[in-house]
């Protein structure tokens, strides 16, 4: 409707100056008016200048109103009633076309906020990488995967292990791989999943990095615990039955001895019996307490978590665990960097684990004429407390380092094969890891993080 009046006075200004443009070439013609004239030739003038005028503030708002568009600058605002009704109608068109641009830029601005929030709240860590290599991390947990590394380029991914690296630049759309993810000297199993993104101008890969470790960290320990019960029971329940008849056995064998009275041959040979059926019984009962230490694996009670002390369960435990290493030659260093360090879990459980890791570093350093272990406990980059203990022994061999956490697997003559496998049951329990690596001396570093 605006536009339509404007037009409509836009026509009505260049009839009236037709006709006088009309009146005046009648006035030329026709002798003796020339005051007439002159005043006829002003108000051509002037009706000219006043439709130039009219048209070029058009044309001048018109521009400042694209410009507004092209610019997103909703501020600009369009008062023009003091020109006119045409150029009223006209502002409020501009104004009401401006608002209507303003409320849809603000509809999709908080769209794009809100899928932003989304994406950011994510747990899977998400990441694209486009066909120049160049990486973007989407969400706070990618920044959190890769921590304070700086990652811009898929050559930066190289420091977090070749493998992975490799893996990530060479994925297909739609397909799944398990990487093996280093960060912070922690190993993570990753499962990478790659999307095809198509944009206007260019093609990128987006990759989910979902850390699973947890989850196999459980399923295998639920697997073993699973084989364990299944061992034990049946194992128990062919072992007892033996160790009480042999117990039963050697009982009627001393009996018989009394009744055979003097007969030296028959008595000779109820001792040969009754040692083999003594050595049977003690077999049995050995492995019965075997399999009883093995039952530790399946009864484990949730741990009764409190905030304790770093450095005072650290002192409890080398009290425990070394009062004799002073005598054998063992120096002990022990560090913890704050002072202030604490964490929350079951003392009694933490604590026996170090004295198990401790009796182990001792084991380790026998015979070294220069035996040294080393207790320390400080924050990793990533603000996970982590406690290890070092020896400068002779390690342990890479081939078998892979199996030392297997319950049954031991490399000791009397080893039990529990240990480390409880180690590793109790910092699941806290939601935690133990790790293994070759110290800096060369010995064995087990390396608890909370």
């Amino acid at each position: 409707m605006g536009f339509k009046k404007f037009s409509l006075m836009i026509a009505a200004r260049t009839v009236l100056i037709m006709v006088n443009l009309v009146a005046l070439t009648l006035l030329v013609t026709t002798p003796g008016y020339h005051t007439t004239t002159i005043v006829a030739s002003a108000v051509l003038v002037f009706q000219c200048v006043w439709l130039i005028r009219f048209v070029e503030k058009t044309n001048s708002e018109l521009v400042r109103f694209l410009d507004a568009a092209r610019y997103a600058d909703y501020s600009q605002r369009f008062e023009l009633s003091s020109f006119g009704s045409g150029f009223e109608e006209l502002s409020n068109t501009f104004t009401d076309i401006l608002k209507r641009f303003q409320r849809v830029r603000s509809e999709q601005e908080e769209q794009q906020r809100h899928l932003k929030a989304i994406v950011e709240h994510v747990p899977v860590p998400l990441m694209s990488i486009d066909t120049d290599g160049a990486l973007t991390l989407w969400n706070n947990a990618s920044r959190k995967l890769f921590g304070t590394n700086p990652v811009t380029q898929w050559q930066d991914l190289m420091s977090f292990g070749e493998a992975f690296a490799k893996q990530v630049s060479t994925i297909k759309p739609g397909q799944r791989h398990l990487a093996t993810f280093t960060v912070d000297g922690m190993e993570h199993q990753l499962s990478l999943s790659a999307t095809q993104i198509r944009l206007t101008d260019k093609h990128e890969m987006l990759i989910s990095m979902q850390d699973i470790q947890s989850e196999l960290d459980s399923a295998q320990l639920q697997a073993w615990q699973d084989l364990v019960k299944v061992l034990t029971h049946e194992i128990m329940n062919s072992i007892t039955p033996v160790a009480s008849l042999a117990k039963t056995a050697s009982d009627l064998v001393e009996d018989s001895k009394t009744k055979v009275g003097e007969h030296p041959q028959v008595i000779e040979e109820l001792d040969d019996i009754a040692d083999a059926v003594k050595t049977v019984a003690r077999r049995s009962d050995g492995l019965i307490h075997f399999v009883n230490s093995y039952r530790k694996l399946t009864r484990l009670p949730s741990p009764n978590k409190k905030v304790i002390r770093v450095e005072e369960l650290l002192k409890q435990s080398t009290m425990l665990a070394t009062q004799d290493w002073q005598a054998k030659g063992i120096q002990l260093n022990v560090s913890v960097i704050p002072n202030e360090l604490d964490i929350s879990a079951d003392a009694n459980m933490i604590e026996q684990l170090l004295i198990n890791l401790l009796q182990n570093a001792e084991h380790a350093v026998a015979g070294n004429h220069d035996a040294q272990v080393e207790l320390k406990a400080y924050l990793n980059p990533r603000g996970h407390v982590v406690v290890q203990v070092s020896d400068n022994g002779g390690g342990i061999a890479s081939d078998v380092s892979t199996k030392i956490f297997v319950p049954f697997f031991t490399t000791k003559t009397n080893g039990s094969g529990v240990g480390l496998a409880l180690a590793r049951q109790i910092m699941l329990a806290h939601n935690g890891t133990i790790k293994y690596s070759d110290s800096a001396s060369g010995g064995a570093c087990f390396s608890l993080r909370f």
